[in-house]
């Protein structure tokens, strides 16, 4: 049965099962075949409105698993992501001021990129290591946790390329599984010794790359750009359970914000279903409804040119006076000050 998720967990541009699909298709495998039961259409997958899901990239790679004869597929899709296929997370890395901005950058926003698993960084004298601490762990079933690992190890060689403008492949990696079949593949794509039966999942670079300046370091577009993931972070703050839900609904049409009804309507519950729901929770209709308005009048307020006055009637506010009193009480700040 397909596994469609809920509204708050679609974050995502759908570019990493756009390239998933780009890969099979030089296999001769369809897209149709590869998205079945993902909940998205091949129609969709470079459409840059649609979001979409962990779940539904992961449904995507099991389509693949079972139909793909090449087990080089995951580590071709993982060089096919290119940290320009990221939006303004890719950018704001590769116009970072040094690759150990890049790594700390890395971790800061990952959740931004569709993230399979958990990334940690950590600088050592002699090393730099990205650790992975439950990335076989948490997948469903031991092919697809070696497909994940596999593309995310590749993608990150790719990005770390992308970034220095040059090969810049690890010392070693590690692996908490034995040697598959098409080990070889591993030392073919990451570039560096690969060791199996190990510990912990790992990427681990000599340290003396760190202070090296990646070829598009910009220091005002850096700030910017990581200004831009920070607030992009922000909206994306409430992503489980019912309150996500209601913050999705609620960001999803700038300008036409709907009462808790009209919600409940669309999440298909009643009113006090969805109050109850909330509650526990541990929060509100109007909670949720404020932090939707505060986010939205920051961003407007920080890039766009926009009146105070016009701001306020986009939001919904009868005057400049109510909307900056409301600004007030949700940021501490007024409108001259945020800009």
């Amino acid at each position: 049965m397909p596994s469609i998720p809920l509204l708050n967990e679609r974050l995502y541009a759908p570019y990493k099962i756009a390239a998933l699909v780009e890969v099979m298709a030089e296999q001769g495998i369809a897209a149709a075949d590869i998205l079945a039961g993902s909940g998205v259409t091949p129609e969709e997958i470079y459409d840059a409105s649609i979001m979409t899901s962990v779940r539904q990239y992961a449904a995507a790679c099991k389509n693949a698993i079972e139909l793909s004869r090449d087990p080089a597929t995951p580590f071709k899709t993982g060089a096919r992501l290119h940290l320009s296929a990221y939006g303004m997370y890719g950018y704001a890395l590769m116009s970072c001021l040094s690759l150990r901005d890049y790594f700390k950058l890395g971790v800061k926003y990952h959740r931004l990129a569709t993230p399979t698993m958990t990334i940690e960084w950590k600088e050592y004298p002699d090393r730099a290591v990205w650790s992975f601490p439950d990335a076989f762990i948490s997948s469903p079933s031991r092919e697809l946790g070696a497909f994940v690992i596999e593309q995310q190890f590749t993608q990150h060689v790719t990005h770390l390329q992308d970034v220095a403008g040059r090969s810049c492949p690890p010392m070693r990696a590690h692996f908490p599984y034995p040697a598959p079949p098409h080990a070889a593949l591993y030392r073919e794509y990451l570039g560096c010794e690969c060791l199996f039966d190990q510990e912990q999942c790992q990427l681990i670079y000599d340290s003396a790359i760190l202070e090296q300046e990646p070829q598009l370091a910009h220091k005002l577009t850096s700030k910017l750009l990581q200004g831009m993931c920070d607030r992009l972070i922000g909206q994306s703050k409430i992503s489980t359970g019912i309150s996500g839900e209601v913050y999705q609904v609620l960001m999803s049409k700038p300008g036409h914000y709907p009462n808790m009804e009209g919600v409940a309507q669309v999440l298909k519950m009643t009113s006090r279903t969805l109050r109850r729901r909330l509650e526990e929770e541990g929060t509100t209709f109007s909670a949720i409804a404020d932090d939707v308005l505060s986010s939205l009048a920051q961003e407007y307020l920080r890039t766009t040119q926009m009146s105070t006055d016009d701001i306020a009637m986009l939001l919904g506010f009868s005057d400049g006076a109510n909307f900056r009193r409301a600004l007030k009480r949700w940021t501490g700040k007024g409108p001259g000050e945020l800009r």
